[in-house]
């Protein structure tokens, strides 16, 4: 059983699906692990650290790839890299399916097994494989950072002889994974934070880091999710209270940061251009689903625009600002979820009757098998920031 680990090519990725210590447990279940040279560069991990963990150092893509029974990857493959799997490979990976439906037949065509990561089921025991988690976790972190580094002026009070400067103020909009640790981390730069979400149930969750919680809290924003966990759509005459409620919250903000993905769709427009310019000269946006439409209007992927004098953040994979950690974290999910493919007398086989491989599986036997994609049509989405 080969173990795959290619250096990773698309632009801006410095993560890589592997760490010294994925590979150590690889080895104990029997595998043989080559890792393409360089591939850990970019997380700072020298080829030699993969060589001292029993992997096997590949010059090229072409000897990494060579026979391999599953292939671990950070983002898709290129066109060039798919040719390099043998048919009945295994591929693991963030794949973007809704994004790059076109690569889907593609795989199929291949005979390759694609597996989309960012798929894995909300559920208990599948907790240690959620990439989306373990990367939008560390993307809010980063994103408070940027802010942070942005900004003119300090985040937190500080008293001197020479006067007192004031405590920045952030705004969070969106209070999942990479919401609440963009919370944790303002607070602990010292700003005053506040966050809003369509969800009641998270007001406990931003009070019990610090913050303050903004929504028009009348009685149908008090029925406003269902038994599932999920938002209801609210009245017209609610939507436009809270719309009040937030453009006069955003005004007073010297920090932004949106966090607002919906699987599948374009991200939901959170920030006008008229919010974006009744705030004060020198404040920051930084919009973490820029690479999905943006949940800002005006936000650039890839790039830092200044509108009427605020600066908004557009920096796409901010989960790969921070390779290191993330890199060691996605390394672990993969590791998850290979380790409930090994039986006990460590051969490997996918279990196709499990709800978590049945959740990932794109392709199987030249076959595109995912019900989410398996008949609808190609309508390609930008692409989601792998957090």
């Amino acid at each position: 059983m080969k173990i795959a680990i290619p250096k990773e090519r698309r632009a801006s990725e410095r993560r890589v699906a592997a760490s010294p210590d994925t590979v150590k447990k690889y080895k104990a279940l029997g595998a043989e692990v080559v890792v393409e040279t360089g591939a850990g560069d970019g997380a700072s991990i020298p080829d030699q650290a993969f060589a001292d963990a029993g992997a096997e150092i590949a010059p090229d893509a072409a000897a990494t790839y060579a026979d391999a029974d599953i292939v671990l990857k950070v983002q898709r493959p290129l066109e060039d890299e798919l040719p390099l799997m043998k048919r009945g490979a295994v591929l693991a990976g963030i794949l973007n399916p809704h994004g790059s439906r076109d690569l889907l037949p593609a795989y199929a065509e291949a005979g390759v097994t694609a597996l989309a990561m960012e798929l894995v089921p909300r559920i208990t025991r599948a907790q240690s494989m959620d990439v989306l988690s373990s990367q939008a976790n560390l993307a809010g972190y980063r994103a408070v950072l940027d802010a942070a580094y942005e900004f003119g002026r300090a985040f937190p009070m500080m008293m001197t002889a020479a006067g007192t400067v004031p405590p920045a103020r952030a705004l969070i909009m969106g209070v999942g994974v990479a919401g609440l640790q963009a919370i944790a981390t303002a607070r602990r730069l010292g700003a005053v934070v506040s966050a809003t979400d369509v969800r009641p149930a998270v007001k406990e969750q931003v009070q019990s880091l610090g913050g303050s919680f903004v929504a028009v809290e009348d009685e149908e924003f008090k029925q406003a999710e269902t038994s599932g966990g999920y938002a209801k759509e609210m009245s017209k005459e609610y939507q436009a209270k809270q719309a009040a409620l937030i453009a006069d919250t955003i005004r007073k903000q010297d920090i932004i940061v949106t966090t607002a993905l919906i699987p599948g769709h374009p991200a939901p427009r959170l920030v006008t251009d008229a919010m974006v310019a009744s705030m004060k000269p020198g404040s920051v946006i930084v919009d973490l689903a820029v690479e999905s439409g943006g949940n800002v209007e005006g936000s650039v992927p890839g790039e830092i625009v200044v509108k009427h004098g605020v600066k908004i953040v557009g920096h796409t994979n901010v989960p790969g600002r921070i390779a290191v950690d993330a890199s060691m974290l996605y390394a672990k999910n993969l590791l998850a979820l290979l380790n409930l493919c090994f039986d006990a007398e460590k051969k490997f086989a996918l279990p196709w009757d499990d709800e978590i491989v049945k959740a990932i599986a794109l392709t199987r036997d030249g076959a595109v098998i995912h019900p989410t994609f398996a008949t609808a049509p190609a309508t390609p989405q930008p692409a989601n920031a792998g957090a």
